[in-house]
């Protein structure tokens, strides 16, 4: 999950370099810290002792990706990215997410 997570953020970065100049502190900032957050916690959470940590970072993990996705849907409906921009990191949040919640719950069935 880790290297789709981080592979996500550069393309993010990528695609939101073109936002206009208003939106630097606005909607580009709120994506690119959304999809920094994603890996960014799966790491934190890994490097946790207990699994019950570990899940809990995965779960804002979670929310964070699903915040990304709506964000870059948003753009798109705004028409600061393309459809054909977003339409494959859309796909690419939809594969993140299922395969962080199929570990969320792996993981507590473990416990």
């Amino acid at each position: 999950m880790f290297g789709l997570a981080d592979s996500l953020v550069v393309d993010v970065y990528r695609a939101t370099r073109r936002f206009p100049d208003e939106e630097r502190f606005g909607l580009q900032a709120q994506i690119r810290r959304a999809a920094v957050s994603v890996p960014t916690n799966i790491v934190e959470g890994s490097a946790r002792i207990t699994t019950a940590d570990y899940c809990k970072f995965l779960n804002i993990a979670t929310a964070s990706a699903a915040e990304a996705q709506y964000l870059l849907d948003l753009s798109a409906r705004l028409e600061m990215l393309t459809a054909t921009d977003v339409a494959p990191l859309l796909d690419r949040y939809d594969v993140l997410l299922r395969g962080l919640k199929r570990l969320v719950f792996e993981l507590h069935k473990r416990t």
